[in-house]
C-alpha cells in the first residue's frame, strides 16, 4: 500500500515539474512575443506565437500525439521556407527600398528632430569632470559676452539616449572638476552631441563644433492628422500614402519616406514599364537558355568522360578519373576567380596564346555574346565531373550482352550511344538533369563572382546586365550601389518562384510520363 502511496507522489511531482517546465518555456516566448511587438515587428511576433500555440497543442493534447514527431521538422518549413515566402510577397507590395524603410510615425520623429541654427548666439565651451559627472562652462563669442555653468550631467549610459537635458546655474556659480583637454573631447563628443542646454531666457543650445555651442531650434513642429508645420516658413506638410514622402505646399518630397502598400504597382511596372519590361524578358530567356545548355553540355562531357573511362583498353584509368573529378573537389568560388584571371582581357593567359597563334584578343567581359559564352565554358568546366561521376555509374549497370549483341549485328559506336546508352541511362538521369536545371536557374554565385552580370544593358532603368540570371538582376535591384528597391526585387523574385514552380510542375509531369512510357 505504502509503495503505491509513493508512486502516486512521485508521478504528481513529475507532472509538477513538467507542467512548471512548460509555463516557463511559453511565459519565456511570451515575453519575446511582447518585445517583438513592442519593436513593431508584428511579423515575426505572429509567428513565434503560432509556433508557441502550435506546441503546446502538439506536446500537450494526446490527440496530436502522433504530430510530435515530425513537428520540428514542419517549425523548419514554416520559419526558413513558408515564412520567407510570405514575408517577400507581402513586401512586393509596397514601396519598400533605401529611401521608404521606415514607418510613418519613427519617419515623424526623425523629422521633428531635425534643427537648425537661429543665430541667437554663439559659445565656447569648456568640460569639466568630477568624478563620473561633467560640468561645462559657456563663454559668449563675439558681442556676447555671458558666459553660464550647466548643473551636473552624466555621460555614462548616453548610448540609449535621444537627447540629455541641461540646464543652467546661477551666473556666480563656477565649474567644479578637472578641466579636461582637447583629446579627451574628441573621446566624448559623441555623448555631447546629445546634450542639449536650457539658458535662463528659454534658448536651447547644442553642439554645432568641436569647440562650440550654438543657438538651435526645431525645423519641423507637429501639426494635425500627422502633418509638419515648417517653423521658417510656416508651410505645411502633408503625408502623402501614395508616394510614402511628406509634401510640401509645392508638391516637394521630404526625405526620408516612409512604408506604404501600393497593391499592384510593382508588378504592373515589370510588365508595362520598358525599362524593366524589356531586361527582364532578356533576362529570363538567357535564364532558361543558361540552364539548359548547362545541362546539356555538362551531360555530353560527362557521358564522353564516363565511356573513356570505362574503355578497356585505356591503361591507368583510375588515374585519368582521379584528375577529372578534381574540378569538383575545389571550391567553386576558387575555380570561378582562377578563370576570372585567366580570361582577363589584357593579362590573362587565354587572350596571350589566342594573340600568340591566331592574333585575336576577344574582350570576353564587354562583349555580349562572349560574355556568355565564357560563362557557358566555366559552368561545363565545373559540372561536368558530377555528370561524370553519375554516368559512370549508370553505365556499369547496363549489361554487355547488348553491347555484343550489337556488335554481331554490326552496329558502330553511335549505334550504340543512341540506341543503348542514351534510353538505358536517361530514365534514372532524369530528375537529377532537373535538379541540375534548376540549380542553375539560380546559380548567382557563378554571375556574381565571373562577370558581375556585366555587360550592362543600355536603356534599362533598373541596374540589368546582359550575362545577369534573374537571381543576380534580383540581388542588384534589392542590394546594389545605384539604390536599393527591395519592393520591386520582391515582386521579381515572387514572378521567379511561379515561374520555377510551373517549370518543375511541367518538369515532373513530363518525367511521369517519361517513366510510364
Amino acid at each position: 500500500m505504502s509503495d503505491v502511496v509513493l508512486g502516486s507522489g512521485t508521478n504528481r511531482i513529475g507532472n509538477g515539474l513538467k507542467w512548471a517546465l512548460v509555463a516557463a518555456i511559453n511565459l519565456l516566448l511570451l515575453y519575446g512575443v511582447t518585445l517583438m511587438y513592442a519593436q513593431g515587428e508584428m511579423a515575426f511576433a505572429l509567428l513565434v506565437l503560432i509556433i508557441t500555440a502550435t506546441a503546446n497543442w502538439v506536446f500537450l493534447s494526446s490527440k496530436a500525439y502522433s504530430y510530435r514527431y515530425v513537428f520540428p521538422a514542419l517549425v523548419g518549413v514554416l520559419v526558413f521556407v513558408v515564412f520567407p515566402l510570405i514575408y517577400t510577397v507581402n513586401i512586393a507590395f509596397t514601396n519598400y527600398s533605401s529611401t521608404n524603410l521606415l514607418s510613418l510615425q519613427r519617419v515623424k520623429e526623425i523629422h521633428l528632430a531635425k534643427t537648425y541654427e537661429t543665430g541667437g548666439g554663439s559659445y565656447g565651451f569648456s568640460l569639466y569632470q568630477n568624478g563620473e559627472s561633467y560640468q561645462l562652462n559657456l563663454q559668449g563669442k563675439g558681442d556676447n559676452k555671458h558666459s553660464y555653468t550647466t548643473e551636473d550631467f552624466y555621460l555614462m549610459g548616453a548610448e540609449g539616449l535621444d537627447a540629455i537635458q541641461v540646464t543652467t546655474l546661477d551666473d556666480s556659480s563656477q565649474p567644479v572638476g578637472d578641466k579636461l583637454a582637447i583629446k579627451e573631447l574628441i573621446k566624448l563628443r559623441q555623448g555631447l552631441k546629445k546634450v542639449q542646454i536650457t539658458l535662463p531666457d528659454g534658448t536651447g543650445l547644442a553642439m554645432t563644433g568641436l569647440r562650440s555651442f550654438g543657438a538651435i531650434a526645431p525645423v519641423y513642429l507637429a501639426g494635425d492628422n500627422d502633418t509638419l508645420i515648417d517653423s521658417r516658413s510656416s508651410a505645411v506638410l502633408t503625408p502623402d500614402h501614395t508616394t510614402g514622402f511628406y509634401i510640401d505646399e509645392r508638391g516637394e518630397r521630404l526625405s526620408p519616406g516612409f512604408t506604404v502598400y501600393t497593391g499592384w504597382d510593382n508588378f504592373i511596372r515589370v510588365t508595362t514599364d520598358e525599362g524593366v519590361q524589356e531586361p527582364f524578358l532578356k533576362i529570363f530567356v538567357w535564364t532558361v537558355s543558361f540552364s539548359a545548355l548547362t545541362v546539356v553540355f555538362t551531360l555530353a562531357v560527362g557521358l564522353l568522360m564516363a565511356c573513356l573511362m570505362q574503355w578497356e583498353p585505356l591503361k591507368g584509368n583510375g588515374v585519368y578519373r582521379l584528375f577529372l573529378i578534381l574540378p569538383y573537389a575545389v571550391p567553386a568560388f576558387i575555380s570561378i576567380l582562377i578563370f576570372r584571371g585567366l580570361f582577363n582581357q589584357n593579362f590573362g593567359e587565354i587572350n596571350m596564346v589566342l594573340n600568340a597563334l591566331f592574333g585575336l584578343r576577344p574582350e570576353w567581359f564587354s562583349d555580349e555574346g562572349l560574355a556568355r559564352s565564357m560563362l557557358l565554358i566555366v559552368n561545363t568546366w565545373l559540372g561536368y565531373p558530377y555528370m561524370m561521376i553519375l554516368c559512370m555509374g549508370l553505365l556499369k549497370a547496363i549489361p554487355d550482352d547488348l553491347y555484343e549483341a550489337s556488335a554481331i549485328d554490326g552496329a558502330g559506336p553511335v549505334d550504340n550511344l543512341m540506341r543503348i546508352t542514351l534510353p538505358m541511362i536517361i530514365k534514372p538521369l532524369t530528375s537529377l538533369l532537373i535538379a541540375s536545371f534548376a540549380f542553375n536557374f539560380n546559380n548567382f554565385v557563378l554571375v556574381e563572382l565571373l562577370t558581375g552580370g556585366g555587360p550592362d544593358m543600355i536603356g534599362a532603368t533598373t541596374p540589368a546586365g546582359s550575362t545577369d540570371l534573374l537571381v543576380s538582376y534580383t540581388y542588384r535591384i534589392a542590394f546594389g550601389q545605384y539604390g536599393q528597391d527591395f519592393g520591386l526585387a520582391s515582386a521579381i523574385a515572387t514572378i521567379i518562384f511561379l515561374m520555377v514552380g510551373v517549370i518543375s510542375w511541367l518538369n515532373l509531369r513530363a518525367t511521369k510520363k517519361l517513366q510510364e512510357s
